[in-house]
């Protein structure tokens, strides 16, 4: 097995009405990572398995090595794949450039593209807006939960809270889109926010043993809730955050529930991964089967968010929530030994 992740190949047969199999031409993805097939390319792979149309998937994993994106634009160049599917904001970049990039040879331009698990393709210029890409070969998927509600959920679960922390990573633009979203959304929300980069003036991924570092920063400070998200950086990293931000008494409101459910994150505000993935696959679909042009589609939103809380960081951390509270939210314990 190479670096680039496991062939899934998903063999599909349809039968016609007289039972004979019906000779549909299989068409092949190509999944482009940036860190690995997590659950959101899980919920493609379950959506292509539905039978409906035979699709081969085969997923590369950029582990986060963006050196690796012009040799599998080449590979998805060479005719043998029907469209290509990035999931994160760099890939995606990476792969189709912005806007403005429309001829560049450098990027994908003529071969269909459904970009998903992108934070913010609109102010990143990699589509144009939600009834449509701006691009005839591109499609995608929109799923965060607006940073209001965030705040507002937090609110709701600790009505004390006033002041928010943010770890980000500037060598990754939608981490840095989202420091400046929080920035400006903040102050109209009533709240503080203490911002902070992770390894200032690092041209490659941060160190990691930054975090704790930051952490304490931002605990010195009073930051009793710090944001995770909009970074791979700090996703892959995201048992090292949430341990020691629990460490230090620090509650983390994630919109990767993972974090909640398998470390000690304490809540997240999420469209699940895998539903996600199902809508990406939706949109494959839609191009593959039904013959849409991709810019002809809009930008499918995932509208069903889900709150999850970790109830053993919640007792370590002493912010046990409201009966109201958990009667809107899934509750999981996390008992493994620390």
């Amino acid at each position: 097995m190479t670096r680039f992740g496991a062939m899934l190949v998903v063999a599909l047969s349809l039968l016609g009405a007289s039972g004979a199999v019906a000779q549909v031409e299989t068409r092949r993805v190509l999944g482009i990572f940036y860190h690995g097939c997590d659950a959101l390319c899980l919920g493609i792979q379950d959506r292509f398995e539905q039978g409906d149309f035979p699709i081969e998937l085969e997923v590369r994993d950029l582990d986060q090595d963006m050196s690796l994106v012009p040799g599998l634009i080449d590979e998805a160049r060479s005719g043998d794949f029907d469209l290509v599917i990035t999931h994160g904001t760099s890939a995606t970049l990476g792969v189709i450039g912005r806007l403005d990039d429309v001829g560049d040879p450098r990027f994908l331009d003529t071969l269909p593209v459904v970009f998903t698990q992108v934070a913010d393709p609109f102010g990143t210029r990699i589509a144009a807006g939600f009834e449509g890409s701006g691009r005839a070969h591109v499609a995608g998927t929109f799923n965060r939960v607006p940073e209001s509600v965030n705040i507002d959920v937090i609110r709701q679960y600790d009505p004390e809270f006033v002041r928010l922390g943010l770890l980000y990573n500037g060598n990754e633009e939608n981490s840095v889109i989202k420091r400046d979203e929080l920035i400006d959304l903040a102050p109209q929300r009533g709240v503080e926010l203490v911002v902070l980069e992770i390894d200032p003036g690092q041209e490659g991924p941060p160190d990691p043993a930054m975090i704790p570092k930051r952490l304490d920063e931002l605990a010195a400070a009073g930051v009793e809730w710090v944001y995770l998200g909009s970074s791979s950086f700090l996703r892959q990293n995201g048992e090292l955050f949430t341990r020691a931000a629990a460490d230090r008494g620090i509650a983390i409101v994630s919109p990767y529930e993972y974090l909640v459910r398998e470390h000690d994150a304490l809540l997240s505000v999420a469209a699940r991964e895998r539903d996600v993935g199902v809508l990406a696959a939706e949109q494959a679909l839609r191009i593959l089967r039904d013959g849409a042009t991709p810019g002809d589609l809009p930008i499918v939103q995932a509208n069903d968010f889900a709150y999850v809380v970790n109830l053993t960081v919640a007792r370590k951390l002493d912010r046990i929530p409201t009966l109201a509270f958990l009667q809107v939210a899934e509750t999981v314990t996390n008992w493994r030994e620390r």
